[in-house]
C-alpha cells in the first residue's frame, strides 16, 4: 500500500501542476469548488510543497479548520509584490481556507521544508489590482479561474478586485 501512495503523490501534485494547463478545469473545479480528483490533486501538492519539493513560490498553507478545529493544508501559489508576500483565492470568498484564515483571526502556518508561523491580514479591495496581477504572473493553473487575462491592464484587474480576497503574510517571531 506504501508504495502505491509513494507513487500516487507525485502523480497527483505532476497532474495538478501541468494538469491545470493541458486538461479541462471542470475536471478539478466545477461551480468554482474543488471535485474530488481537485482535492486529491490539492492535497498531494500541498504534502510535496510542505516537504520543499516544488517552486519556492509554492507552499503549503496550515490552517485550523472552523468547524472541525484540525489542521488543514492547502497548496497555494505566493505572490510578490513591492517587496511584500500575499497569498490570492482564486476560488473567491468562498474558498475554505479563506474562511478558515479569518477564522482564526489570521494565524497560519506555511511550510515549504520548514514551517513559519505566520499572521496574514486582509488587503482592502483596493489594493488588491496589482496584487491579483502579480498573482497571475506566477500561478498560470489559477488563470482559467478569473475573469480577465493575466496580461490585462490594472484597471481590467480592479474591476474584479472584490471577488478574490488576498492576503498579506506578516511574519510570527
Amino acid at each position: 500500500m506504501w508504495k502505491r501512495l509513494a507513487l500516487a503523490i507525485p502523480a497527483l501534485a505532476l497532474l495538478a501542476w501541468f494538469g491545470g494547463a493541458l486538461l479541462p478545469r471542470s475536471l478539478f473545479y466545477r461551480e468554482r469548488r474543488p471535485t474530488r480528483l481537485g482535492k486529491a490533486a490539492n492535497g498531494a501538492t500541498a504534502w510535496l510543497a510542505a516537504h520543499g519539493v516544488g517552486p519556492w513560490w509554492q507552499m503549503a498553507l496550515e490552517t485550523k479548520g472552523r468547524r472541525s478545529g484540525r489542521t488543514i493544508s492547502t497548496a497555494l501559489v505566493e505572490a510578490s509584490y513591492e517587496g511584500q508576500e500575499y497569498l490570492v483565492s482564486m476560488l473567491g470568498e468562498r474558498s475554505a481556507w479563506v474562511r478558515n484564515v479569518r477564522a482564526s483571526g489570521g494565524e497560519a502556518v506555511i511550510r515549504h521544508g520548514r514551517r513559519r508561523r505566520v499572521r496574514l491580514e486582509d488587503v482592502p479591495v483596493d489594493e488588491r489590482a496589482p496584487i491579483i496581477k502579480a498573482y497571475l504572473q506566477r500561478a498560470f493553473a489559477a488563470r482559467p479561474h478569473f475573469d480577465v487575462p493575466h496580461d490585462a491592464p490594472l484597471t481590467e484587474f480592479a474591476r474584479v478586485a472584490e471577488n478574490y480576497p488576498a492576503f498579506r503574510i506578516m511574519e510570527i517571531a
